[in-house]
C-alpha cells in the first residue's frame, strides 16, 4: 500500500503517531482485535522520523529506573521480547553490553545505589567489577569500580518500527502518512479527527505523538500539563580507526541530583562510536540543527513556568550543557575521566536527536511513563528512554487501557 494514500473516513481504532511506539500498539491492537479496521496516522512523510531513528539504538537493559515504575518493570519486560521478536523476524541485534563506571570516591555510594535498583528490578546477569579488571571489559576505561551490565544491546529501532509496520498491513490495518491531527472532537460517541482536509471517526483513539503529545491531548481535553519541552541531544561521532576504543556502552554514574546521565560512549550496530548526547532545551521541537527556531515552540517553552523552575533548579548543569552543546572539546574532556585515550582530534561532529521530555509546572522532569485516558481517546503523555526499548511491553500496557 501506498503509505501516501488519504486514510478512510471510519476505523474501528485510531492510532496517532508513527513512530516505533505507535506502530506497536497499532500492531498490539490487531493481534488482539482480528478483523478490525485501524488506520495509523503520521504527521510527516515517513514513519520513524523523529525520535525513534535518531536515537542511540541501545537496548536497555533497566539499571538506571525506580523501582516499582512502569520504566523499571517495563523496560525488562520489553528488553526481552524486543530482542526475541528481532530474532523471530531476523532483524540483526548485538548483545554489547555496558560498563558504568565510578571515577571517585563520591560515584562509589551512587554506585552502590544504582547496584541495588539494579538487582531490585531484576536485570539479569550484573555484576560489580573492581578496578583490576574493569579492563577485562573494557580495556581503554579508566576508574575505581564498575556495573557491568552484560544484557544491554544494540538494534537500529528505525528497522523494528518498519518491521511492525509491516504486521500492521498484513493484519490488514492501514498506515498514512503526510496526515498531521489539528482537530480532536467528540461526535456520536465516537471520536473525529481532523486530519489534513478530511475528518476520521474514529471508535477508539489512542496517540502517541511524542514531540506534540502535549498538544493534542489538550485539543482532546486533557490536562493542561505537563507540558513538552525540546531536549536537544547532541553526539560526536569518533573518527574511522579509532572506535575500537569501546567495545561496547561505556557510561559514567548518574548524578541522581540532575535529570540527565550525562556524555557517555556508546558503539552503535553499525560499529560507530558516539560520544553523549548532550542535553540542552531549544527553540524547535524539531531543532535538529541547533540554529532553528519556531516561534510557537519557543513561545511555548519559554512561557512554561516550569521551564524557568527548572533550569534555575538546575543552573550549573544547564550552563554546562550549553557549553558541550557549543564546544565539542569541553564534552570530550568530559568523556576523557572514562577514556583517557580520547583525545579530542579524534572527533567529528555526529548525529543529534530532540527528546519529548515531559516537564511538569513546578519545574519536574515526569520520570515515568505518563498515560492520559479521555472520553473515547487514550494519550501517551510523556514515553522518555526506555520507550522503544520497552515498546512491545508498553504497547501492551496502552492496549489493556482500551
Amino acid at each position: 500500500m501506498n503509505h501516501a494514500d488519504p486514510p478512510p473516513p471510519q476505523v474501528d481504532f485510531a492510532v496517532v503517531g508513527g513512530g516505533i511506539l505507535g506502530l506497536a500498539v497499532a500492531r498490539e491492537v490487531l493481534l488482539r482485535n482480528p478483523g478490525a479496521s485501524l488506520a495509523v496516522l503520521e504527521a510527516e512523510d515517513r514513519l520513524a522520523a523523529h525520535q525513534t531513528s535518531h536515537s542511540s539504538g541501545v537496548i536497555h537493559a533497566g539499571v538506571y529506573y525506580e523501582p516499582g515504575s512502569l520504566r523499571a518493570k517495563l523496560c525488562v519486560e520489553g528488553s526481552a521480547e524486543l530482542t526475541a521478536y528481532c530474532d523471530e523476524r531476523g532483524i540483526p541485534w548485538r548483545r554489547n553490553g555496558k560498563l558504568i563506571v565510578a571515577t571517585s570516591e563520591v560515584e562509589l555510594e551512587r554506585l552502590d545505589r544504582l547496584e541495588e535498583r539494579g538487582r531490585a528490578n531484576g536485570v539479569p546477569g550484573l555484576e560489580r567489577v573492581p578496578e583490576e579488571r574493569i579492563t577485562e571489559f573494557e580495556p581503554n576505561a579508566a576508574g575505581i569500580s564498575a556495573l557491568h551490565s552484560p544484557n544491554t544491546g544494540v538494534v537500529d529501532f528505525a528497522r523494528v518500527a518498519h518491521s511492525f509496520a509491516s504486521d500492521i498491513e498484513k493484519s490488514g490495518g492501514t498506515i498514512h502518512t503526510g496526515a498531521p491531527v489539528t482537530g480532536i472532537t467528540r461526535e456520536n460517541e465516537a471520536t473525529l479527527l481532523l486530519c489534513t482536509s478530511r475528518k476520521v471517526k474514529g471508535g477508539s483513539v489512542i496517540v502517541c505523538a511524542g514531540l506534540q503529545s502535549d498538544r493534542l491531548a489538550r485539543l482532546a481535553g486533557g490536562s493542561a500539563e505537563p507540558r513538552i519541552v525540546p531536549i536537544r541531544g547532541g553526539y560526536l561521532r569518533v573518527k574511522a580507526g579509532r572506535e575500537d576504543l569501546v567495545r561496547g556502552n561505556l557510561y559514567p554514574v548518574p548524578d541522581p541530583d540532575l535529570p540527565f546521565l550525562g556524555a557517555h560512549l556508546t558503539r552503535g550496530f553499525d560499529g560507530s562510536l558516539m560520544i553523549g548526547p548532550t542535553a540542552m532545551m531549544v527553540a524547535a521541537r524539531d531543532a535538529y540543527r541547533l540554529t532553528r527556531i519556531r516561534p510557537k515552540d519557543l513561545w511555548e517553552t519559554a512561557t512554561w513556568p516550569g521551564t524557568l523552575r527548572l533550569i534555575a533548579g538546575h543552573l550549573g548543569a544547564t550552563v554546562d550543557e550549553i557549553r558541550h552543546s557549543f564546544s565539542p572539546k569541553a564534552l570530550v574532556r568530559e568523556a576523557r575521566s572514562l577514556l583517557p585515550a580520547l583525545r579530542p582530534e579524534d572527533v567529528e561532529p555526529g548525529p543529534s536527536g530532540i527528546r519529548a521530555q515531559a516537564l511538569s509546572r513546578d519545574g519536574r522532569l515526569v520520570e515515568d511513563f505518563l498515560i492520559e485516558k479521555n472520553e473515547g481517546s487514550i494519550h501517551v503523555r510523556n514515553a522518555p528512554s526506555p520507550a522503544a526499548t520497552s515498546s512491545m511491553a508498553l504497547a501492551r500496557l496502552i492496549a489493556d487501557a482500551l
